[in-house]
């Protein structure tokens, strides 16, 4: 079954605030292959939250995660995410379109600081595979 054009537009709740610590930066960074030597965290950081984001988007809509292929994910930057910080992600669809009778879903999300000011937004690029025939 098709996801619902509806959705484009929709804004989905924030996630839970989650607090940036060297340690979470340096599990993620040992988990990435990357480096961390302290001071900012990773470029791809934000996924963390994005991630987040994104499932409770699938709980919401009731969209198989094992029917989802990631598609592509960019970055866009207006500062540094740095331990201390305390961030969410807000989800909010950007477009729809079905191909094949699967559904090309594209979302962004805005990481935030505690103080609501933007640190990080994130776009991506979902595949919701279609049923099998």
């Amino acid at each position: 079954m098709p996801v619902d054009a509806s959705l484009v537009g929709r804004v989905f709740p924030p996630t839970s605030p989650y607090a940036v610590s060297e340690e979470r930066v340096r599990d993620f960074a040992v988990a990435t292959g990357s480096s961390y030597d302290g001071g900012a965290a990773p470029a791809t950081f934000p996924i963390v939250l994005a991630f987040d984001a994104m499932n409770a988007f699938l709980e919401a809509e009731q969209l198989d995660l094992f029917r989802i292929v990631h598609g592509e994910q960019k970055f866009a930057y207006e500062r540094p995410v740095m331990p201390g910080d305390v961030l969410t992600a807000t989800l909010s669809v950007a477009s729809l379109r079905q191909i094949g009778g699967n559904d090309i879903i594209g979302t962004t999300s805005e990481i935030t600081d505690a103080d609501g000011a933007l640190v990080c937004s994130t776009s991506a690029t979902l595949v919701h595979r279609g049923a099998p025939a």
